[in-house]
């Protein structure tokens, strides 16, 4: 029974998960029935999804774009580019006004970061379920060309689900990097 993905097929998360639980079966069955190497066999078979699935997750931010495991690539909507331009130049008006006592210049800046924030949220939110719609209609798109020999439109729908999650992986990664910027002030 072999587990192992075809070479020229991206990582996927759902087969990574098929092959850890059909790893997991193997490994029990052998151990079960006294059978070493069946249980070594599911052991490996296991190690091999949770590789695929570490693999399906990655994805490459550089500025605002995001490039998937899949070869899929996305750029940041423009309220999440915008929003964080907004949150910086706030957070500077904000820094400025609290140096030189200018409540005014500081109240701005305060606003303006919200605002950022919210705008970048709003980008966030558009980027990730256009992300997850464009996966979904991949996914089937490309069931029904390959099911129908359309090898032209299932390359259609196999880059557009590709896309898709990088868009997805993009508004991850961006939370994440929040997340463990936020969690470094209460470490230290």
């Amino acid at each position: 029974m072999s587990t192992e993905q075809s070479k020229d097929q991206p990582p996927s998360t759902l087969q990574s998960y098929i092959n850890s639980a059909t790893g997991a079966v193997q490994s029990a069955v052998g151990s079960l029935t006294g059978n070493k190497s069946l249980e070594a066999e599911g052991e490996v078979a296991k190690e091999q999804g949770e590789t695929e699935h570490e693999q399906s997750q990655a994805a490459l931010k550089v500025g605002s774009h995001t490039v998937s495991s899949s070869g899929g690539i996305a750029k940041d909507s423009k309220d999440r580019t915008d929003g964080s331009w907004n949150q910086t130049i706030g957070a500077a008006k904000e820094a400025v006004g609290g140096l030189i006592g200018n409540e005014s210049l500081k109240t701005s800046g305060r606003q303006q970061n919200l605002e950022g924030q919210q705008q970048e949220a709003k980008g966030q939110l558009s980027d990730l379920s256009g992300g997850i719609a464009d996966r979904a209609k991949g996914t089937i798109g490309g069931a029904v060309a390959g099911a129908m020999g359309d090898e032209q439109g299932k390359a259609h729908y196999d880059q557009l689900r590709a896309d898709g999650k990088a868009a997805q992986r993009g508004v991850e990664a961006d939370l994440e990097k929040k997340a463990e910027s936020e969690q470094k002030p209460a470490q230290e």
